[in-house]
């Protein structure tokens, strides 16, 4: 399969040494300073691209590469609330292709699969208050991180209780903490925080006055994530529209 990488920080490379093990092609790299490559002939070969960059430029990289008819696997975040309807519509009625992910890892799919059952599960327990959690490293610019956001529609899915969630505490890298968990009966309290090179800590917590219950994802580093982008990458190459780990991974 060809490989295009749009990206070359830490996760593109770390993308890149998994794609060629697995016997992929990196066909073209497109970074900062050469995006003019989006229209070359090596970019519009690639079977699929694979986007890890930043809110602010994601949505661009997305526009580009569809004009290039290139499928895309993607897991920037922060641009949906902006561009999610127009680019699920370009997949679902445009022909174009989109695999995202707030998330590659193996171990978060599971996690989330895992994370929707335990919220089901306590629907029937109104005792217990749900709280999430996350932690990342200081260079990432979104708060609460995508992955959290994810998880929290899935607790939101399965509580009748519960219908929207909310920005909790922001703990910044200097350790000021600015926000607050209250409030409302019906809304939980998304919490983050920024320290050092955490690869990213998810927990989500159930809290009773008799004892409360945790599970949690810790990611060690980037291994899981970019092994989950190519396994993504190969299976986007075979498919069409607007795609996602729960097509990859069935639970």
């Amino acid at each position: 399969m060809k490989i295009a990488l749009i990206g070359y920080g830490k996760m593109g490379k770390e993308i890149e040494k998994v794609a060629v093990a697995r016997g992929h092609e990196i066909v073209s790299i497109i970074d900062v300073d050469n995006q003019d490559d989006f229209n070359s002939e090596a970019f519009k070969s690639a079977d699929v691209a694979i986007e890890f960059t930043n809110p602010m430029v994601a949505y661009d990289n997305y526009m580009k590469t569809f004009a290039a008819g290139v499928k895309l696997v993607s897991g920037s975040t922060g641009w949906m609330d902006k561009h999610g309807d127009e680019v699920k519509e370009l997949c679902t009625k445009g022909g174009k292709t989109l695999f995202w992910s707030s998330n590659f890892s193996l171990g978060v799919a599971i996690f989330s699969a895992v994370n929707k059952y335990l919220a089901k599960i306590m629907n029937n327990f109104p005792a217990y208050e749900v709280s999430m959690t996350e932690t990342h490293h200081i260079h990432k610019l979104d708060a609460p991180s995508g992955t959290a956001i994810t998880l929290a529609e899935g607790i939101l899915e399965n509580m009748n209780s519960k219908s929207k969630w909310v920005k909790g505490t922001l703990t910044a890298p200097d350790g000021t903490v600015s926000g607050s968990t209250e409030c409302a009966e019906n809304e939980f309290p998304v919490s983050s925080i920024r320290e050092g090179e955490v690869f990213g800590i998810h927990t989500i917590r159930y809290d009773s006055e008799a004892d409360s219950i945790s599970i949690t994802h810790d990611a060690k580093n980037r291994k899981g994530f970019a092994l989950g982008a190519v396994l993504a990458a190969e299976y986007t190459s075979r498919h069409e529209g607007l795609l996602g780990m729960s097509d990859l991974f069935q639970f």
